[in-house]
């Protein structure tokens, strides 16, 4: 029942002074932990004042909840006011519920002081270190500390973000994560430290989900290009790829987490090969090109030991081992009898060789455009592809893939955005323009133009007469897509 504005007024005032108290008390208790040890008399008594705070607010409520809104906190959908004396303590908890990516905290009546405690010392303890995923690790410590008072939600999206906004928001974020479990996990093996297999599998249903979702604004940030985080992006990059196809070849959900998990980890044997040849930027010479094939079968002995999985993960392992070998096996390692490599490893393989060789990296100084890539995987037979699984990529990604930047007749330069949905127009794709008629540059992520529209007499608007280098242009293809 709605309340008479005469009655409904007081309360939500009550309630905004209430609300105001807690997150005050919440800032004074979380300032101290920071600065004193937990038996700290004025610790303790931040703690008591927090939990007097919660408390009373509870009296009168059955539950409460602390939400983000943009640069607003509501308590129980009542937005708190930001004011002059109170600006310090809801900065810095916005900051700190951001930083984790918390959108709700869930308060319930059975609460106690030992709660606050755990949750605001695991708060602090986590804050020192730079997580990848910091909201599921908090979630994780909350429920494994024994805290029952307390719910987390992540955090959504800005609603006042265009649909397609959010789709790339989200994208970025998902492969911005998925770059830092890499790093994570090739940090770890190359330091002998345990590895998280949780996190690896979050970061592939992350992916699998995005691409299930809206592949095209996860494919195009695969043309960020950072040589520093080459062996990390990479990792990323064969994943979606992998995926993508394993997605139009009918892969199930479970198949494609699988597949997924194969392809972030196909090239985990890197983190044994030295920093210094794994880095070199310049050619490799004889001796450490031997030591650099040796990875797929660093990588298989390093899947082989690794802890966290239910079962020893097989088709990690084979795909780790057999994906530099070539259908015809005359790749590496060499093998001692005839073999067919398995079906998950002949995907990678494909998503491999092609990220590879359009990035630039320590034996390949100069990276090959995209089409022309395409063109070799399917025209050469020495590159040992399956010709099948390359077709299937061709019309996944299209004849001018994602990133490529091409010359329009019209003497625009755009850069393709994605393949065109209809596969007979697959040399019409989307473009984002970068260079108008007029030879003026456009911001990224510049002016989107279907290459498949026509004019009123069915000519075709716009099209492609050549591939061209970016850097000619000043183009940096990576900031299309960010």
């Amino acid at each position: 029942m709605t309340l008479p504005a005469s009655e409904g007024a007081p309360q939500e005032g009550a309630l905004r002074a209430g609300g105001r108290g807690l997150l005050l008390a919440l800032y004074t208790a979380l300032r101290s932990l920071k600065l004193y040890p937990v038996e700290n008399t004025t610790v303790q008594r931040a703690l008591d004042d927090l939990d007097h705070a919660a408390s009373t607010l509870l009296e009168r409520e059955s539950a409460l909840e602390i939400r983000l809104s943009g640069d607003f906190i509501f308590v129980n959908s009542t937005r708190l006011r930001l004011e002059l004396d109170n600006y310090a303590s809801f900065s810095n908890i916005l900051a700190t519920l951001r930083a984790f990516d918390i959108g709700v905290l869930h308060i319930h009546r059975e609460i106690g002081r030992r709660d606050w405690q755990a949750f605001l010392s695991i708060l602090i303890s986590l804050a020192e270190r730079n997580l990848p995923e910091p909201f599921d690790e908090l979630a994780e410590r909350l429920f494994t500390s024994g805290v029952h008072g307390l719910d987390l939600e992540r955090s959504q999206p800005d609603e006042s973000l265009d649909e397609q906004q959010r789709q790339r928001e989200l994208a970025k974020r998902t492969y911005s994560h998925g770059v830092a479990v890499a790093r994570e996990v090739v940090t770890s093996v190359r330091l002998g430290k345990a590895t998280s297999v949780k996190k690896m599998k979050r970061a592939v249903q992350l992916i699998v989900d995005q691409v299930l979702n809206n592949e095209t604004s996860l494919m195009g940030l695969t043309t960020i290009r950072d040589y520093d985080e080459y062996t990390f992006q990479h990792c990323v990059n064969v994943c979606i790829f992998a995926v993508a196809l394993g997605k139009k070849l009918g892969f199930s959900k479970l198949q494609l987490y699988d597949l997924g998990m194969t392809a972030l980890m196909h090239d985990i044997g890197k983190a044994r090969i030295p920093v210094d040849v794994l880095n070199k930027a310049t050619g490799l010479d004889e001796r450490e090109w031997r030591i650099m094939q040796a990875h797929p079968w660093f990588g298989a002995l390093t899947l082989f030991s690794l802890r966290g999985y239910e079962e020893i993960p097989y088709r990690s392992i084979l795909v780790a081992h057999e994906h530099h070998m070539k259908t015809d096996l005359t790749g590496y390692p060499r093998t001692v009898r005839p073999r067919e490599l398995s079906f998950f490893s002949r995907i990678v393989s494909v998503a491999d060789g092609f990220d590879a060789a359009t990035t630039r990296r320590s034996y390949q100084t100069t990276p090959i455009e995209p089409d022309q890539v395409l063109r070799e995987m399917w025209e050469n037979p020495r590159r040992g592809y399956d010709p099948v699984l390359v077709k299937a990529f061709i019309n996944l990604i299209g004849i001018y893939p994602v990133g490529t930047c091409v010359i329009l007749d019209t003497l625009e330069v755009g850069v393709v955005a994605a393949p065109n949905p209809e596969a007979k127009l697959l040399n019409r794709p989307l473009v984002r323009l970068a260079i108008d008629v007029d030879g003026a540059m456009l911001p990224p992520p510049g002016v989107q133009v279907d290459l498949a529209e026509q004019d009123e007499h069915g000519h075709f608007r716009r099209t492609i007469v050549k591939v061209t280098n970016p850097g000619r242009h000043g183009i940096v293809v990576g900031d299309f897509f960010v």
